[in-house]
């Protein structure tokens, strides 16, 4: 069993930069890759990053690739997701997510797995003024 708990949302300009961070439970986070995903009001879940369990690979949206970056340090048992430029088009509640294993394919990440991951947080709000 992991429990997630994501921080960092808050109210931001459109250009402006936020720090999302999720701490997992448990001794075996680095047997776990991690995600981020997003549900703006009246849309669908969507993929936003994931990260492999070593943080060797990592996959991004179209539509933030070059403006976010997802990390992990698995010391800390936390995963991060630095997001820059931000737009209006951001403004979600961004959740934070784990899967057994060291990760899957972006294919799998933008398909299945925006619901089929193991474990869920409950999520932060990010809203971006425009």
């Amino acid at each position: 069993q992991v429990q997630l708990v994501e921080s960092g949302g808050g109210l931001v300009q459109a250009g402006g930069s936020l720090r999302l961070s999720c701490a997992a439970s448990g001794r075996t986070f680095s047997s776990y890759a991690m995600g981020w995903f997003r549900q703006a009001p009246g849309k669908e879940r969507e993929f936003v990053a994931a990260i492999s369990w070593s943080g060797g690979s990592t996959y991004y949206a179209d539509s933030v690739k070059g403006r976010f970056t997802i990390s992990r340090d698995n010391a800390k048992n936390t995963v991060y997701l630095q997001m820059n430029s931000l737009k209006h088009e951001d403004t979600a509640g961004h959740y934070c997510a784990a899967e057994r294993g060291e990760g899957t394919t972006y294919e799998d990440y933008v398909g299945p797995m925006v619901y089929g991951m193991d474990y869920w947080g409950k999520g932060t709000k990010v809203t971006v003024s425009s």
